[in-house]
Formats: structure tokens, C-alpha cells, sequence
């Protein structure tokens, strides 16, 4: 499958490939140990990390994305997919978009599926220029990772 196909069909807007009028947008870098969480509004493009949930299971994941969306009240989803370099898909991609059903099963909201790829490097690089690099501070990288990821879907609504 090519990125952008799957299993997962995300719901497109009424315009696609142009982000909605506006409306809080809430981005999920899916891992296995740690998901990181960003939020943004549509309307500024401006996207900024949000924290981390650190559940494993996939129902207490749920859970705690479930506080999230009450809480900020998103128009839409954005889960970053995991890829290799070459564009292969491999299993944490597969649990990725398991993820991102799950989310629009349950929350009756579109999800887009953006391509994540360098997205810990840029995230990792970021951090190192901001004086915050190092293995000490690994688990921001989990929490800029998603920020990047939403970023590139603001700048470039397309792709998705």
C-alpha cells in the first residue's frame, strides 16, 4: 500500500486538501512506549506540543485521548504515520493506523494521516539547538515530535 492508502479511510472535508475554517486541531505521534499529543487552531496554522500519554495498553491510550478530546474539543485529528525512509510501510505503521480507527471510530471525527517521517530527527534537532538536546532529555522529543508533525500538516494540508 502507498502512504495515504489503507485499511484506514480517513473522511475528507467538504473541501479537500484545504484545512477547515477553523477549529482546534489535536495531532498524535503514536509510539509504543510513549504517544505524544500537540494541538493547534486551523485558523492561525500555528501548532504547539501539548504533553504526553504514556499509557501502553491500547484502552487506557484511549482513555487518556478521550480526556484530551473533551477537553479541547477538536474539528479534527491528525496522527502522524510512521514510514520507511524508502516509503514502506512495517508493523508500528500497522499499529499506527489501527490507532487512527480507533480515534475516528470512537470520536465520529476526521483523522489525517500524515507522513512523519524525520520527524523525531527535526524534533531531536530542535531540541539540541535549543540547549535541551541529550539522552536527559529524550521524552521531549516525544513531545516535539507531534508539534512538527501537526506544523507540516498546517503548511502543507495536501499532503495528507
Amino acid at each position: 500500500m502507498r502512504a495515504g492508502e489503507s485499511g484506514c479511510a480517513p473522511r475528507r472535508d467538504p473541501t479537500p486538501g484545504q484545512l477547515a475554517a477553523g477549529g482546534t486541531v489535536l495531532a498524535f505521534d503514536f509510539g509504543e512506549k510513549f504517544t505524544g499529543v500537540a494541538v493547534g487552531e486551523s485558523s492561525l496554522g500555528v501548532a504547539h506540543p501539548l504533553g504526553l500519554i504514556a499509557a501502553h495498553a491500547s484502552a487506557a491510550r484511549m482513555q487518556e485521548a478521550a480526556g484530551l478530546v473533551a477537553e479541547w474539543k477538536p474539528s479534527v485529528l491528525v496522527v502522524g504515520l510512521p514510514l520507511s525512509m524508502d516509503g514502506a510501510e512495517h508493523e508500528l505503521t500497522r499499529r499506527c493506523r489501527r490507532f487512527a480507527r480507533q480515534l475516528e471510530a470512537r470520536f465520529k471525527l476526521p483523522v489525517r494521516l500524515v507522513d512523519e517521517r524525520l520527524s523525531s530527527a527535526a524534533a531531536a534537532e530542535s531540541l539540541r539547538a535549543a540547549g535541551k538536546g541529550g539522552r536527559k532529555n529524550k521524552l521531549r522529543t516525544h513531545q516535539v515530535s507531534p508539534q512538527i508533525i501537526l506544523q507540516s500538516y498546517f503548511d502543507d494540508p495536501g499532503s495528507s
